[in-house]
């Protein structure tokens, strides 16, 4: 169990919450093994097998807490909440920009030429800090060729066209995973392609968890700022889809996921002993791996950097946050356009 800024993560198997008072105990086999003030926390994640009693249950939906399950692995389970208090406003602008064709092209390029340029940012900066000549060259060619498909996406005149540049670019941009990873771990973590539902090797069970992570932020970026995360432009909408999460995930998932992995494998951090094998060949972070991985996360989430369009100090955690206000702006008319988060 760990509680970073204001969100208590539980990762015991069969934990079972409860409130005392005006606090939460979290109870192991009927031994307590954390309590929080219930006023200290804005969610709770839950991974796995985990209770919550009624009373805190209700109490968490009256406060407006919301309550997620993940599976062990990460993968998205359930989601309870209370009312929702939307700025209907703002939400009625969502679904008119979302009925129209050429909007919805228009901010879907924009995730993406995020996604495109951070993804190519990472790999030059795995050029540079490689002693290699020849994966140095690789990666640097690599770079190029994703740029190239970024050149590409104004021109692209539909959905199925932006996402089939972002597909080429993606292949090309996984490819080059195992360069980024240093000599000594390649054997522990060799990565071939990215493989979800299940992830079938460790390095794909660490992305996995962390995408998992990464979209619970954003749903709530996006509901603090009174968007409906359910209706996005890049990803279809299904029942139970947080479309436009994963829409805004998209230009954070290199910068923010795939590099913490990779610093937390070339730094040892993370070794193959963190990670167990299922029946069907699915790998998952077990119990202390997920440990490891979420406090490193919550840990870069403290860390500032300089926000391109703010051009001022902005926490890792609250990049989401600006990011969903920045496209609540163009929504509502307030900003011709949304600019994606580039990383420099």
């Amino acid at each position: 169990m760990t509680v970073l800024l204001n969100t208590l993560y539980v990762t015991t198997p069969e934990a079972y919450l409860r409130l005392e008072g005006e606090t939460v105990c979290v109870m192991v086999e009927k031994e307590k093994r954390l309590q929080v003030p219930l006023h200290h926390l804005g969610s709770v994640v839950n991974f796995g097998d985990v209770m919550l009693s009624p009373a805190l249950l209700g109490r968490c939906m009256e406060e407006g807490r919301s309550v997620v399950w993940l599976e062990r692995g990460g993968r998205f389970r359930a989601r309870m909440e209370g009312p929702v208090n939307g700025n209907i406003l703002l939400r009625q602008a969502q679904y008119r920009a979302a009925d129209d064709g050429a909007k919805t092209i228009e901010v879907s390029r924009a995730f993406l030429a995020g996604k495109l340029r951070n993804s190519r940012n990472v790999l030059l900066r795995g050029a540079r800090d490689s002693q290699d000549d020849g994966e140095r060259a690789a990666l640097v060619q690599n770079a190029r060729l994703v740029a190239g498909h970024l050149r590409k996406l104004p021109h692209a005149p539909d959905l199925d066209s932006l996402r089939g540049e972002e597909g080429d670019a993606a292949r090309i941009y996984f490819q080059s995973m195992r360069s980024l990873m240093r000599a000594p771990v390649r054997g522990d973590f060799s990565f071939d392609a990215r493989t979800r539902r299940p992830p079938t090797d460790p390095m794909n069970a660490m992305l996995s968890f962390l995408y998992a992570v990464l979209l619970h932020d954003c749903r709530s970026a996006l509901e603090t700022v009174g968007l409906d995360p359910q209706l996005g432009f890049l990803h279809a909408v299904r029942p139970g889809r947080a479309a436009l999460a994963l829409d805004l995930m998209e230009e954070f998932r290199s910068v923010i996921a795939d590099r913490l992995a990779l610093t937390l494998i070339n730094r040892g951090q993370i070794q193959i002993g963190h990670f167990e094998k299922r029946e069907g060949g699915a790998v998952l972070l077990n119990d202390d791996g997920r440990k490891i991985v979420i406090t490193a996360y919550q840990e870069r989430k403290l860390e500032t950097l300089t926000h391109p369009v703010l051009e001022q100090q902005v926490p890792i955690g609250l990049l989401a946050h600006v990011q969903a206000r920045l496209l609540a702006r163009h929504l509502r008319g307030d900003a011709a356009t949304y600019v994606p988060y580039l990383h420099r």
